[in-house]
């Protein structure tokens, strides 16, 4: 039996998450730019974070991640809307691994994605909305175990030496 793999697609997902509250929001597109990063992030200002002035935004350093991506994607006055209510806060530079997305991302994989196909955007994007709400009803929030201790540890060379 000859067997020959053929690709049928890709497609990027994006996982933003409430670590306190348990809450995720997980989204599959054609692609990963910019603009697809910018328009995701405007939505979730627009529906979930309607009412907080200011919404804290951690990302890791992905080239995607800019305050320029909303210029890419809106008009300049919405785009200085946009940002006005968000705060960054970037992950170490070798610490991606410290975002607890990342983290989210490896679950979905896990649970939901690993060693199926999908046929169409449209079949992932439904399985994974299942998925994250299934998740979102059962799961508390995330239990971080890293420790500051931990971290200076691990990341030694990202931290200032603390002379005493």
């Amino acid at each position: 039996m000859d067997y020959e793999y053929e690709r049928a697609g890709t497609a990027s997902i994006f996982m933003f998450c409430e670590p306190l509250s348990g809450w995720r929001h997980v989204v599959a597109q054609k692609q990963r730019t910019k603009i697809d990063w910018a328009r995701e992030i405007e939505e979730l200002l627009r529906t979930r974070y309607a009412h907080a002035e200011k919404v804290l935004l951690v990302c890791d350093n992905l080239n995607t991640h800019t305050k320029g991506a909303f210029y890419e994607a809106f008009e300049p006055d919405k785009a200085r809307a946009i940002l006005d209510r968000l705060e960054f806060h970037y992950t170490p530079k070798h610490g991606s691994w410290l975002n607890i997305a990342e983290n989210e991302l490896s679950s979905l994989t896990r649970q939901c994605v690993s060693g199926r196909r999908f046929g169409t955007l449209e079949i992932l994007q439904s399985e994974i909305a299942a998925w994250s709400s299934d998740v979102n009803n059962t799961q508390r929030g995330v239990d971080w175990q890293m420790r500051i201790r931990d971290a200076r540890c691990k990341l030694k060379s990202l931290y200032p030496k603390i002379r005493v």
